[in-house]
């Protein structure tokens, strides 16, 4: 049964489903009448305990679809939000997540934002979703204005002593993914 959060609130995966490996991280939106839909992009940044990415590799979005162990891969790029369900996703699987990395932040930036921002944006989410039988583990929907933000970290698979959970963020950045990965210590050239 899905876990409806709120932000900061967190539920356990693999403690209560001890052979669960492999997640579908769906992501979603909506435009309001009137506004042009826009290209928004999912990323994932597999961090390390001290809150840093260790290398550009470890962002996966549609430059880079894959991280080196193959742990996260991206799942394609909807350029207009179109259509009902997810709009872009993520595969995790759990089990092939490095030892070092202790979270992955699941991210969604506006693509060539200059006059756009998530104010813009209707009935935000982020789903998760094991991929076995299909259940859907947990589900965190924005409820704020994130006007003027470019850049949103929806939530985080993270480790907790030995299991995998999943923790609701919310929280916005201004200036985009470029932002977002200095925040996690990459220099963008």
């Amino acid at each position: 049964m899905s876990a409806s959060l709120a932000p900061g609130a967190n539920v356990s995966l693999t403690a209560d489903r001890p052979g669960l490996s492999l997640v579908r991280v769906g992501l979603g939106w909506n435009f309001p009448a009137g506004t042009a839909p826009f290209d928004l992009d999912a990323s994932a940044l597999l961090v390390q305990a001290n809150g840093k990415l260790q290398r550009e590799e470890d962002l996966v979005f549609y430059n880079n679809p894959s991280d080196p162990a193959l742990s996260v891969r991206y799942g394609g790029d909807n350029q207009d939000g179109a259509g009902d369900g997810d709009d872009e996703r993520l595969t995790v699987r759990l089990d092939r997540v490095p030892a070092e990395i202790a979270k992955v932040v699941i991210c969604v930036t506006i693509h060539d934002a200059e006059d756009k921002h998530f104010g813009l944006v209707d009935g935000a989410y982020i789903r998760l979703q094991n991929l076995e039988d299909g259940e859907e583990l947990a589900r965190f929907e924005l409820q704020r204005d994130f006007t003027q933000v470019t850049a949103m970290l929806f939530g985080e698979l993270y480790r907790h002593n030995g299991a995998w959970k999943f923790r609701a963020l919310g929280m916005g950045f201004k200036g985009g993914l470029e932002a977002v990965v200095t925040n996690f210590g990459i220099q963008v050239s």
